[in-house]
């Protein structure tokens, strides 16, 4: 898909404050934060949202996790604690077609979850 704005930002295209990036992973600070730490993590490759993921994309799905657990720490906000979310879809809250995990922290989160 390449006029998405995460596969766009993926192959450097637009710039992003990137914290993380390697073959298949690229993570990136979130252009509308909803905390003082909003890192986004996204595949290279373009998936549309979590219902595309099979388990052909196993390998992948752990390396976001592992992935958001590293910038996490490197962003310094891992021993207080963080959030990691997943939205999926328009009801979900997904505003960008592409899955992403968005790390959040540096203060205390809201446990409402909606």
């Amino acid at each position: 898909m390449n006029d998405c704005v995460f596969c766009r930002i993926a192959r450097g295209e637009i710039d992003a404050r990137v914290f993380y990036h390697d073959d298949d992973v690229v993570a990136f600070a979130d252009i509308a934060p909803m905390a003082p730490t909003h890192i986004l993590v996204v595949p290279r490759r373009h998936i549309t949202d979590l219902n595309e993921v099979t388990s052909a994309d196993e390998t992948l799905a752990a390396r976001l996790l592992l992935v958001a657990k590293q910038v996490a720490h490197a962003a310094g906000v891992a021993e207080n604690g963080y959030r990691v979310v997943i939205n999926c879809g328009p009801d979900g809250g997904q505003t960008v077609p592409h899955l992403h995990l968005h790390v959040l922290g540096g203060r205390v989160l809201d446990t409402c979850l909606g």
